[in-house]
């Protein structure tokens, strides 16, 4: 029969689970999530199974990191059947707040960020990673796990919430996972679900430009020259992009010898009304 996780509502609540798991010498696992959760979610909880002896999955949709024009009212809450599939890998526990236990009456404090932090996403979404940063810094100082997973399909989350941990000596190592894609290669994400049908088989076209344009890159085209292809062809199949950007894979700033350094392709598109990102190693 399988057993549902725990379902914690409270900081305290969290604490007090993971002090007891590490008062028994076991590890802790923690996977911040924002819910509506996906094969990919599932196999970031498959990977800290190997890794961890418990784990703690937090559902939390950020009011945070959405300006007021963004989806957060829209945004997917599926928490029943989250904890469903949590319940079907094993997990302990599943720590779930409200807005007001993760932001009080009287909150006024956030993370200042530069280094990964500062262009790309920030050019759009300038509020987006002090949002991030601030509600992550606050699950791991509650929960204090020995690991935390993420996926690399939100590449520039996963450095700068890197980097935040560095920063601030935080006893938590972040581990990243490859990201998860459907068979066609669209990268898996919540947002995906707004797509249309017609929509929907017109998204591969993202991972399929990035592929080329990487292509072109590694042959020896010159980067500007392949990403403006790529955002030529991405505007001819419908999209709106944000931005098609090949950076060092470590730091994210411009690379400035292409042959010699880590080198990460990063998009973000508008198709319709739904914004997709992704990125591929190059």
């Amino acid at each position: 029969m399988t057993t549902l996780p725990a379902i914690l509502r409270t900081v305290g609540e969290l604490r007090a689970a993971t002090a007891s798991w590490h008062l028994q010498g076991l590890t802790v696992g923690m996977i911040p999530t924002m819910g509506a959760l996906h094969a990919g979610h599932l196999a970031l909880v498959e990977e800290a199974r190997r890794r961890t002896d418990r784990i703690v999955v937090t559902i939390f949709v950020n009011p945070a990191q959405f300006a007021p024009s963004e989806d957060f009212g829209a945004y997917p809450r599926t928490e029943s059947s989250d904890v469903d599939k949590l319940a079907g890998l094993g997990v302990e526990a599943v720590f779930a707040p409200n807005a007001a236990e993760m932001y009080p009456a009287g909150y006024a404090t956030t993370i200042s960020l530069a280094g990964p932090a500062l262009g790309l996403e920030t050019e759009f979404r300038p509020h987006f990673f002090a949002g991030v940063a601030t509600v992550v810094a606050k699950l791991l100082i509650a929960g204090f796990p020995d690991i935390a997973m993420f996926g690399e399909k939100d590449y520039q989350q996963l450095l700068v919430v890197r980097r935040m941990v560095a920063d601030l000596r935080l006893p938590t190592e972040i581990v990243g996972l490859p990201t998860i894609r459907e068979v066609d290669g669209l990268a898996l994400s919540s947002r995906n679900a707004y797509l249309s049908a017609e929509e929907r088989r017109n998204a591969v076209t993202l991972s399929a430009t990035m592929r080329s344009v990487a292509d072109e890159i590694r042959a020896g085209a010159p980067a500007t020259e392949a990403t403006m292809r790529g955002l030529e062809m991405l505007r001819a199949a419908g999209f709106k992009p944000d931005y098609l950007a090949l950076r060092n894979a470590e730091t994210l700033a411009e690379p400035q010898i292409v042959a010699s350094e880590p080198l990460r392709l990063l998009a973000a598109a508008w198709l319709g009304t739904t914004r997709l990102i992704d990125n591929i190693a190059v």
